[in-house]
């Protein structure tokens, strides 16, 4: 059995021993990064590695190149193989921020070619609400050799500017409704989107209870908001490339393929002066 986007706490519980998973902790909080490891420490589900966001999946910043730019790839491929995985592996990612994070992971191995990679639906916060097993052991895994390859389902600031306004490309915004309209922005020094851009809140991906909705309603959502513009034109991007990746999986859901990211996203966008900007309340798509 192959899982290429979602894994449910109940067949996660069943495989906690299964030598062909490998599951991640990818905890994060964007204010305090200190707090998931500090979180995994504590308790984690058992076996779980961890991830951090800013040190394992992402690169350092350069202040030109956005707030969680992509990890160097030999370094990341370097990681994976010390964590135990190679093509064979189910990898599970999770989190406790509504997939978020986890999402990033699953687009980087995604990226990377590797397709037995899941998000735990409904998360951490699930997982502890369903009373399931929980450990502070560090596991050390066999180290084996991680051979991923990137399948350009990314795209550059250059790319993006130089399609703006020619009808190839639809913008997708992640981030939450007031950012998307250059309001209350409290991460990025500059408020606002890229011109053109649809808000589609990745929050807007969960149900009451934190799980991705199902896969009928997620895409009669994104095809209402997408309108004729097939999955091949969209890009997704957010504030740093993180929630982003969400938008890409809930649309791998709904059976929409072929979104490809803009890794930046508004973070590296606005680093630039020159690049154009739009805020207030977007107006009709013209499709």
């Amino acid at each position: 059995m192959i899982l290429t986007a979602l894994v449910s706490t109940e067949i996660l519980a069943r495989r906690l021993e299964d030598p062909d998973w490998v599951v991640f902790d990818c905890r994060h909080d964007l204010s305090d990064p200190t707090r998931g490891r500090g979180e995994y420490a504590t308790s984690h589900i058992p076996g779980a590695l961890f991830l951090h966001l800013d040190d394992d999946l992402s690169a350092p910043k350069s202040g030109k190149n956005g707030r969680h730019p992509l990890p160097d790839l030999q370094v990341l491929k370097d990681k994976l193989g010390r964590a135990g995985v190679d093509s064979r592996k189910q990898v599970v990612a999770y989190d406790a921020q509504g997939g978020m994070v986890a999402a990033r992971l699953w687009w980087l191995l995604r990226w990377l070619g590797h397709l037995p990679v899941a998000v735990l639906d409904g998360g951490w916060n699930q997982w502890v609400d369903e009373g399931r097993p929980q450990s502070s052991e560090i596991p050390r895994p066999q180290p084996t050799r991680f051979t991923g390859r990137p399948h350009g389902i990314e795209v550059s600031a250059e790319s993006v500017r130089s399609r703006l306004g020619d009808g190839t490309m639809l913008l997708l915004d992640a981030r939450a409704p007031d950012r998307f309209r250059g309001m209350n922005e409290t991460i990025d020094p500059v408020g606002g989107r890229i011109p053109g851009a649809l808000n589609r809140y990745y929050r807007d991906n969960l149900d009451a209870n934190g799980r991705f909705k199902a896969p009928e309603a997620l895409k009669a959502e994104l095809h209402a908001l997408l309108g004729a513009a097939s999955a091949g034109e969209v890009v997704s991007y957010c504030g740093s490339g993180v929630s982003a990746c969400h938008n890409l999986l809930a649309m791998e859901l709904a059976g929409l393929r072929g979104a490809r990211l803009y890794p930046g996203s508004w973070s590296e966008w606005c680093a630039d002066p020159s690049r154009p900007v739009e805020s207030g309340e977007p107006r009709a798509a013209r499709r």
